[in-house]
């Protein structure tokens, strides 16, 4: 499956007892596609799937595929640090009918690049969906190194990568080692660092899975789609137009300031589960002004 455009990391809302919002998931998941994105994501990191049971978990992304109902793409946030979790979380969003699985890499156990490739390969055997590896070595402790992402592009129905070392250098080392397999047309990269995304795509990246697209995701998508139209100077003049937004979006713990802006434009948010907790006042301000100045507030 080829993955490009614009897809947005979901935030969930919450009630005041957080718990889901099913209501304003719904209502936030029309929002964005009238915005003209291309795919949205459900349960992911930006989704709090950390505090989520995996009743909460399968919910969200019944939500997102019934609601979307076949507009735009639907991704289900399904990894794991247990091989055996993330096959039933896979399992499930194949079955429940989402178009991708998005799967993080184990965390905390820190398994080796070999024992990637055997997870990764696992899943692809067990279930039916394509799936998106999903690098954050900043959440995880665990990078996957371009060797290993090419043995992965080698697997049938692992179809892309996110990407977010925060490394262009690798990105163009990823393109670099597909090129030279003749598979860069067959595995897609997708920005993971919403400020990056511009030059991942100028080496090769076919899009973005966005986090601050909850918030401004009519620049995101005009951003994307000019780089994918070969309209650079556009690119360019988007992509300055949301520095200090998506700056401002990172300056405490994703999702916090994002479910924060939200909340101020009048979008379904709510609470923050914890560990979390809401932004220092200071940062808070840097937030206001930010949304201000991008026009948002």
């Amino acid at each position: 499956m080829k993955f490009e455009g614009t897809y947005v990391a979901m935030v969930t809302p919450f009630t005041e007892k957080k718990e889901i919002d099913e209501e304003g998931f719904r209502s936030n998941i029309n929002f964005l596609i009238e915005k003209g994105v291309n795919g949205l994501v459900a349960a992911g990191t930006t989704g709090e799937s950390a505090t989520m049971t995996h009743e909460e978990h399968s919910k969200v992304v019944d939500i997102l595929i019934d609601e979307v109902d076949g507009r735009v793409e639907t991704l289900a946030g399904s990894g794991s640090n247990s091989t055996e979790e993330a096959i039933n979380l896979t399992k499930y969003a194949d079955d429940a009918g989402a178009d991708a699985a998005l799967v993080i890499t184990p965390y905390y156990n820190k398994p080796q690049q070999h024992a990637l490739i055997k997870h990764y390969g696992t899943l692809a055997d067990t279930t039916d969906i394509p799936i998106i590896a999903y690098c954050v070595p900043s959440r995880t402790g665990l990078n996957i190194e371009p060797e290993t992402v090419i043995e992965l592009a080698k697997i049938d129905g692992i179809d892309a990568i996110k990407e977010a070392s925060g490394s262009v250098e690798k990105v163009s080392t990823i393109y670099r080692l597909l090129q030279k397999e003749g598979l860069e047309d067959d595995f897609n990269i997708l920005s993971g660092e919403d400020g990056l995304t511009l030059p991942i795509m100028a080496l090769g990246g076919t899009g973005v899975i966005s986090a601050s697209a909850n918030v401004d995701p009519t620049r995101m998508v005009l951003m994307v789609d000019s780089m994918l139209n070969g309209d650079y100077e556009g690119a360019l003049k988007y992509h300055y137009e949301m520095v200090d937004l998506i700056k401002a979006l990172f300056i405490e713990t994703n999702p916090v300031p994002a479910k924060t802006a939200m909340g101020l434009m009048g979008l379904p948010s709510g609470p923050l589960r914890e560990p979390l907790a809401p932004m220092l006042d200071e940062n808070l301000e840097v937030l206001k002004q930010a949304l201000k100045d991008s026009n948002i507030i």
